[in-house]
C-alpha cells in the first residue's frame, strides 16, 4: 500500500459520491496495546470524525458507517452496553458540531431494539440536521443486510395488498425505495479495514456494483492518507457495470 498518495493526486471530478465503511479492528487495536476493547471503540469513533471531515472536503456526498450490526448483540454484555453508551455520548456530544458543519445525519437499521433514550436522541439528531445540505452521515445501527431486504419485501407485500403497488410496478428502482438507504446516492465504494475480506451482511443490495477496498490496518489507525489511497485506487478501476469495456 502506497500511503504517499495525496489529495493533489486525486481527480476531484471523479470522487465516489457514497462511501460505506465497515469500522473493523477496534477490539484488536486495543488488545495490541493491552487496553480494554472498549478503548478501541472509543478510538474508532474519533477516527470516524476525522475521516468524515476529510471526505466532506473532497466532495463525498454520503458516508454510511457500520456502527452496530444485528449480530453485535451476541457480544459480551459489557461490550454491548459500552457501545450503546458510546453511541449515546456520540449523539449528545457531536450533534451541535455536526449541525454547525452542515452534516445531515440519518439512520439505517431497526432502531426499535435500542434503549428508549438513544432512540429519542437519534430521532432528535435526524430532525435537527434534516435541513442541512452538506455531507450525509448514515449511521447503520442494529443493521443487517438480510434483515433490511426482508423488511423491504414485507413493506412491498403490504402495499400490494393495499393497492398502493401492483406487481408490474416493482423493479429495482422501486425496491431500492423501500430500503433504509432510500434517497442516498448509489453506493460507489466500500472500505473495509482490519484484514477480513468479507462484507459481513452489510448493504447486500446496495453492494451490487460497488468497488471494495480492503486494508489490514485496524480502523482506529486509519488516516486521511488511507482515504486518499482508497479513492485513488477506486479511480484507477474500470467500472463497467456488467458491460464491455468501451473501445
Amino acid at each position: 500500500m502506497n500511503l504517499s498518495i495525496t489529495k493533489d493526486m486525486l481527480d476531484l471530478d471523479r470522487i465516489p459520491l457514497h462511501i460505506a465503511i465497515i469500522m473493523d479492528g477496534n477490539g484488536r487495536w486495543a488488545q495490541k496495546r493491552n487496553l480494554p476493547r472498549t478503548a478501541g471503540h472509543k478510538a474508532g469513533a474519533e477516527t470516524l470524525r476525522s475521516i468524515m471531515r476529510t471526505a466532506g472536503m473532497l466532495g463525498v456526498k454520503a458516508i454510511t458507517a457500520y456502527a452496530f450490526s444485528t449480530e453485535n448483540w451476541k457480544r459480551p454484555a459489557y461490550e454491548v452496553n459500552f457501545l450503546m453508551s458510546l453511541f449515546d455520548s456520540y449523539l449528545t456530544d457531536e450533534i451541535q458540531t455536526l449541525h454547525k458543519e452542515n452534516v445531515r445525519v440519518v439512520f439505517s437499521g431497526d432502531l426499535s431494539r435500542l434503549p428508549d433514550k438513544i432512540k429519542v436522541k437519534a430521532e432528535k439528531t435526524a430532525q435537527i440536521t434534516s435541513e442541512n445540505n452538506g455531507l450525509i452521515l448514515n449511521l447503520a445501527v442494529n443493521y443487517g443486510g438480510q434483515a433490511e431486504i426482508l423488511n423491504a419485501i414485507k413493506q412491498i407485500v403490504t402495499d400490494v395488498k393495499a393497492g398502493v403497488l401492483t406487481g408490474e410496478d416493482i423493479d429495482d428502482k422501486t425496491f431500492s425505495g423501500y430500503l433504509y438507504t432510500a434517497g442516498l446516492p448509489e453506493l460507489d465504494l466500500l472500505i473495509r479495514p482490519g484484514g477480513d475480506m468479507r462484507i459481513s451482511n452489510f448493504l447486500l443490495w446496495q453492494m451490487a456494483y460497488a468497488e471494495i477496498w480492503f486494508t489490514k490496518t485496524f480502523w482506529p489507525d486509519i488516516t486521511e492518507n488511507h482515504l486518499y489511497q482508497a479513492i485513488y485506487d477506486f479511480q484507477q478501476r474500470d467500472r463497467r457495470f456488467g458491460a464491455l469495456e468501451n473501445k
